[in-house]
């Protein structure tokens, strides 16, 4: 590979007046160090962390194409009242895109062998090329199309992660919401293959019938007016004191533990003025619902609410624990951990305010696929 070859990258700025640009930018490559690869990215997903990335706090009813034919632009309006949330980025170019997947097409010297193969790996994938640490990347296995591995890195391993941080802090089985989502049905089916407790909790019929189909037992349609009681019947007969919430606001959060307190004081031999003594935990992973995150009720005392992260997570298994996890996901990237996507675009397409419209909005069987070359 040329040392001067360029590559473009979409990367997005918010001004500190609040104006929004979305773009591809040409940016240089330069030579891989001995330890490094260069991989010409063919696929790469867009999650609901994605689109954080890319827009932030923009009101998207302000998006308008800009630029010029030939380097086209998105432009925007941050609102003032959410102008602060953005501050550590005011102008800033924020590169874009968590995961993805493509062909090692060059590399330094003690990589050389990896020419060819296809890998996995994170961080800033909207683009054409990348140059990587080896040792980074998820090699995956012969034969799997980049298209296959696009969704590697995050999705399968946070539901790993979830599943060993229930098991090391003492709890037995998970609640989930949102989990008609892509990370919610890899749970789902993780679950049945560990024989491991779960509830689904999901906001629509479709959503729950989804989840019925693939085997799961525990599915919970948050809007039925019975929600409550059949929340609590499910967990008395799974035993879930952990839930993990990609939702985030609303009142949720305050639905999940009385319910879990309620059947705690069931459970409990003793009266206590302060409620059952045993713990339960709701970490919150997601921001579906911006809002504020609403915690009232009988839930007692012993309780906590915070926030989670599979990589935050990673860190503290240690290197056997997440060596294990990787090559249980790469053993599975067709079947336990496959990921479907509703639709598939071109890298310039993510430009495009009628496709914004689509992409930027999340929902069962709607999962987008930015494709930068043959996959």
């Amino acid at each position: 590979m040329k040392q001067d070859r360029s590559n473009f990258a979409l990367q997005s700025t918010i001004s500190s007046q609040g104006q929004f640009e979305l773009k591809l930018e040409a940016i240089k490559l330069h030579a891989p160090a001995p330890d490094e690869i260069v991989v010409q990215i063919e696929a790469a997903p867009i999650n609901p962390a994605d689109l954080l990335g890319i827009f932030g706090p923009v009101d998207k009813s302000t998006l308008v194409p800009g630029g010029t034919p030939d380097s086209p632009t998105l432009l925007g309006q941050v609102p003032e009242s959410r102008l602060s949330w953005a501050a550590a980025r005011w102008d800033r170019k924020i590169f874009l895109g968590n995961e993805g997947a493509g062909t090692v097409v060059d590399a330094g010297g003690d990589a050389k062998e990896l020419i060819g193969r296809k890998v996995a790996f994170r961080d800033d994938t909207y683009c054409l090329f990348r140059i990587l640490k080896a040792a980074d990347c998820l090699l995956l296995p012969e034969g799997l199309s980049a298209r296959e591995g696009a969704a590697a890195c995050i999705n399968p391993l946070t539901v790993l992660s979830m599943i060993e941080t229930m098991r090391r802090q003492g709890h037995e089985a998970i609640v989930h919401t949102a989990a008609a989502s892509n990370v919610g049905q890899m749970l789902n089916r993780v679950c049945l293959e560990d024989g491991v407790g779960l509830v689904n909790i999901v906001r629509d019929s479709r959503a729950a019938e989804l989840l019925r189909g693939a085997g799961a037992k525990y599915v919970l349609d948050s809007a039925n007016p019975d929600f409550q009681h059949h929340l609590i019947e499910a967990l008395g007969a799974t035993g879930a004191t952990i839930a993990f919430d990609a939702i985030g606001g609303g009142p949720l959060l305050s639905q999940i533990l009385a319910a879990m307190e309620t059947v705690n004081l069931r459970q409990s031999s003793a009266f206590s003025r302060y409620g059952s003594s045993k713990l339960k935990q709701v970490y919150v992973y997601g921001l579906l619902d911006p809002g504020p995150k609403v915690i009232q009720g009988n839930i007692g005392t012993a309780w906590s609410v915070a926030g989670w992260l599979m990589s935050w997570s990673l860190q503290n298994f240690g290197a056997e624990t997440v060596t294990r996890m990787r090559k249980r996901v790469t053993d599975g990237l067709k079947t336990t951990f496959a990921t479907h996507y509703g639709t598939e675009i071109r890298l310039p397409e993510m430009l495009d305010p009628e496709l914004v419209k689509r992409y930027a909005r999340t929902g069962t069987g709607e999962k987008f696929l930015v494709k930068m070359g043959g996959c």
